[in-house]
Formats: C-alpha cells, sequence, structure tokens
C-alpha cells in the first residue's frame, strides 16, 4: 500500500464559504489516497485561525517530515498548487522536496505530470498565488491608510468606545459607561492628586465596573489609558498620530496637565498633602516626599506623617525630616497674615479689586490679538507642509511627527484663547472669590482632607521649597499682598 504526506489549508473564511474548507479538502484527498491504492500517514492542517507564526511552523514541520521519510513517502497530497505555497519561496522548497529527495508532488485537483511541460504549469500556478497574496497585501494596506485619513480606528476601539456598523460603514461611537470611567481617570489625576495606584484603589473600591467579563479595573490599563491621545480625538496609525472623527472625551487643558504630572516624578508620589512635587529641597532641588509611620505606644498604635527629600539618604544631604503638623502650623501662620481683621478695610478692599480688574481686561485683548496672529501663522504652516507632502518632498513618517507637534501648538493656543474670552466676563467676580477665599482659609484647612488641602496650597502657592524645617512658598499674586499686609512702611499715600 502506498504511503503519502497531506496538506490541508485555508486562509481566509471566504474560501471555506467557497467550497474551500479543511473537511472538504481532507475528504479530497483521502479518496485520492485510496483511489491509488494508498493512505494518509500523517495529515498537516492549516486553519484560517492560526496566525502567522502558526502557519510558518507547521510548513516547516511538513518540510522536515518529509525529508526525514522520504524512502518511506510515495508523494506529497494538496488540493491545490495555491493550497501548498502563498510564495515561491515555499515552493521551490516543495520542489526540492521532490526533485532532491524523491517525494512527488500530487495536487489532486489540478493534475499534472512530472516532466518539464508540468513543471511549468505548476510554476506558473505557484506564481499567479504568490501575485495575488502580494497585491492583496498592498489593497490591504491602502485600505487601512484610507481609513486613517478618513479618521476612522483600523481595529478595534480603545476602551471608551465601540465599533459599530452603519449604512455598510464601521464606525465608532462613544461606550457611555466606559467613557465615564475614562473621565473620571482623567480627574483623579488631574486634579486629586492621585497617582496610579492610587486612581486603581480608588476605582476598584466604588465598585466601578471595567468590563463585564472582569470588574476589576487593571493597573497596567489605567497607565495606558492616561497615555492614549485618542481620548483627545486622535487615532494611531503606525506609530503616528492623525486627526480622529470620535468624540473627544478629555478636554485639552486636562489631558495637559496629565502629561505634564506623567512626564514628572510624580509616577511613584504619594498621595498625601506636601508630596507630589508640590515642593521641592533647597539643597538639591529633587521633590519632598511623604511616608507614614506606624509607633506602638501605650495607648495603642499611632501614624505618623512624616516629609524629607527624596534624596535623602544621599552622601552629604542633611538628614531631616519635618512632620507634618509642622508644615500645618506654618501654613495656618501663613493664612493668618493673609487675613484682614477690620471689616471695614476688607469692604474697601473689594471695591480696589473691581476697579483694577479693568486694567487686565484691556491687557487680555493685547494678549488675543498676539495669540491670533501666532494661531494663523500655525495654521499657514499646516498648508505649508500638507503641500509639501503631497509634493512628496517629504516622507510620511517626518509629515507624522511635524503635523502632531503643530496640532499641539495650535490646541494650546486654541485653549489660551478660550480662557482669555471666559476672562473678560469673569475676571472681576473671580477676583472677589479669591479675596473672599483668602479670608476663610484657616477654617476650610481645619476642617479639609488630603485632597482639599492640595487644592487649596496649588490655588495659594506658586512653588514651595524645604529649607531645613521651614517652609518657603511662592506665593501667587493676589495672595502675596495679603501675606505683605495691606499697610506697609512701603506704602505711599492711599496706595496699597
Amino acid at each position: 500500500m502506498k504511503r503519502y504526506v497531506a496538506l490541508a489549508r485555508v486562509s481566509s473564511r471566504e474560501q471555506e464559504r467557497e467550497g474551500f474548507s479543511l473537511d472538504i479538502q481532507e475528504d479530497a484527498l483521502r479518496r485520492h489516497a485510496e483511489a491509488n491504492q494508498g493512505k494518509i500517514v500523517r495529515l498537516f492542517r492549516i486553519a484560517e485561525t492560526a496566525s502567522k507564526t502558526d502557519e510558518r511552523k507547521t510548513f516547516h514541520e511538513l518540510i522536515a517530515f518529509c525529508k526525514k521519510h522520504c524512502l518511506e513517502l510515495d508523494g506529497l497530497l494538496v488540493y491545490k498548487v495555491d493550497r501548498a505555497a502563498r510564495n515561491l519561496y515555499d515552493f521551490v522548497e516543495i520542489e526540492r522536496l521532490e526533485s532532491e529527495y524523491d517525494v512527488p508532488f500530487i495536487c489532486v485537483s489540478q493534475p499534472t505530470e512530472n516532466n518539464p511541460a508540468g513543471r511549468m504549469m505548476r510554476r506558473t500556478l505557484a506564481n499567479m498565488a504568490s501575485f495575488y497574496t502580494e497585491q492583496q497585501s498592498v489593497d490591504v494596506r491602502e485600505g487601512l491608510n484610507r481609513r486613517v485619513r478618513e479618521g476612522w480606528f483600523v481595529g478595534l476601539a480603545p476602551y471608551g468606545y465601540r465599533n459599530v456598523r452603519k449604512d455598510g460603514l464601521g464606525i465608532i461611537e462613544v461606550h457611555p459607561e466606559q467613557a465615564a470611567n475614562i473621565k473620571y481617570i482623567f480627574k483623579l489625576y488631574a486634579y486629586d492628586n492621585l497617582t496610579i495606584d492610587g486612581i486603581t484603589d480608588r476605582v476598584n473600591s466604588e465598585g466601578r465596573i471595567w468590563r463585564k467579563t472582569s470588574h476589576k479595573f487593571p493597573r497596567s490599563s489605567i497607565h495606558n489609558i492616561l497615555h492614549d491621545r485618542a481620548y483627545i480625538g486622535e487615532i494611531e496609525h503606525k506609530g503616528q498620530w492623525y486627526p480622529g472623527k470620535q468624540e473627544p472625551l478629555i478636554d485639552r487643558s486636562t489631558w495637559d496637565r496629565v502629561q505634564s504630572l506623567l512626564s514628572g516624578s510624580n509616577y511613584h508620589a504619594h498621595a498625601l498633602t506636601y508630596a507630589g512635587e508640590l515642593i521641592h529641597c533647597s539643597h538639591c532641588g529633587h521633590p519632598i516626599t511623604g511616608e507614614c509611620k506606624t509607633k506602638k505606644t501605650k495607648s495603642g498604635l499611632r501614624s505618623y506623617v512624616y516629609y524629607r527629600c527624596s534624596r535623602y539618604t544621599a552622601q552629604d544631604h542633611p538628614r531631616i525630616r519635618v512632620r507634618e503638623k509642622d508644615f500645618d502650623l506654618q501654613i495656618l501662620d501663613l493664612f493668618d497674615k493673609m487675613r484682614i481683621k477690620d471689616d471695614s478695610i476688607r469692604d474697601w478692599f473689594r471695591t480696589v479689586l473691581v476697579s483694577q480688574t479693568k486694567d487686565s481686561q484691556a491687557e487680555s485683548l493685547s494678549q488675543r490679538a498676539e495669540l491670533q496672529r501666532q494661531e494663523t501663522l500655525l495654521v499657514q504652516q499646516q498648508d505649508r507642509l500638507l503641500n509639501l507632502r503631497l509634493a512628496n518632498e517629504i516622507d510620511q513618517q517626518t509629515y507624522g511627527n511635524k503635523a502632531t507637534e503643530l496640532r499641539d501648538r495650535l490646541a494650546s493656543i486654541k485653549l489660551q484663547l478660550d480662557v482669555i474670552d471666559r476672562s473678560h466676563d469673569e475676571l472681576a467676580e473671580l477676583a472677589l472669590k479669591v479675596f473672599e477665599l483668602s479670608q476663610s482659609l484657616k477654617e476650610k484647612w481645619l476642617t479639609a482632607d488630603y485632597d482639599e488641602k492640595r487644592r487649596i496650597l496649588e490655588i495659594i502657592c506658586l512653588n514651595c521649597t524645604l529649607d531645613g524645617v521651614t517652609l518657603c512658598p511662592t506665593i501667587r499674586k493676589p495672595f502675596d499682598v495679603l501675606t505683605k499686609g495691606l499697610i506697609s512702611e512701603i506704602s505711599r499715600d492711599d496706595k496699597i
């Protein structure tokens, strides 16, 4: 009885629907072996679900098996030439089995003789299969590039969105529950002084659901979400970012704040009042970090919070740690300096604030004109860049990098314009709110939690340094005026 090795291969679901399924191929291969008084001693299968790596592995196993058992085999059976090899390199390997190892190559639905004419026919069929595969690859790439240019993702939508079909076109829409999670994660990192670990603990403890199949939020996924530009309306393709048609989930100001925090050392910062890049060491310039210590006392276990430089253990660095209680006393003393005790002076100061905002509004008009000029220049640069790409004077990667840079700069300018426009109507009201805040800071501080205290410090202080055990803040305007006192030695006539 003759002995055959066989190969059945399907590369797509369309081929199964067209009548080339694995079962149909296997049945035809077995019938051919039986019709020639033989049997299949080894059948290799490559399903359409197989990865490129698995497909190559199976093909190499087939070649190795044929070489090892060449004296025992009477032929290699395949259904069609293009089922055996989809490129000429693989077909050469199969022909070598026939010419060097005497294992005949037999196509059951495309019979050819082992002579020059038959081999020419098989090579022609193999060449056509190779051409079809290469052309299909080109068509797929062009289709993906066209979809990117139209502003759509080329694969599965990122978390927060979902793939849907509308009028025969695959588009992206917002997933309501997941989008709410995305916005909450960005808010926690940008404005609530939480680290990635802190966000993971917070969302899982609150009972938020990641996916139906997995309720817990993975820490790595939260990290990836905070870096994904898809949430500001862009799409990624081959390492480049392009404008997308999906609805942005995150506004540009929040995105820029998150990226600024991520680019620093905030990744491992403690979510404490005075940590997380808020204070820097005056000795070395590194950020101050916090640590919790639990000590056993007569009344039980007590927790203490200390702050120190992150390079505390470095050689020649001062070994200074400051209790959180001592920092609080210094902050409360600062708030006391801001508070105006006399009610009549407070009323007068409110009136002065309103009049001063008029000058600020005039200055903002000048800033707006400058920003509009810069916006016009950036739009012109975008047009020139596109013309250079259309003329093939720059490559795609250079175009993508520069286009992303220009979009970021343009978005930043538009954000500044929005802020200026909003400030025209809100400036006077905001100034009064800031003043009222300065007069009640001490009361708010004494009842605030870590997150609220952190926000208060970010509002009041531009930056802070730790000099020994002394906190040295640089106070933002107009709080700096209040800390110096309304009446001072440098006052002149009725001026503040």
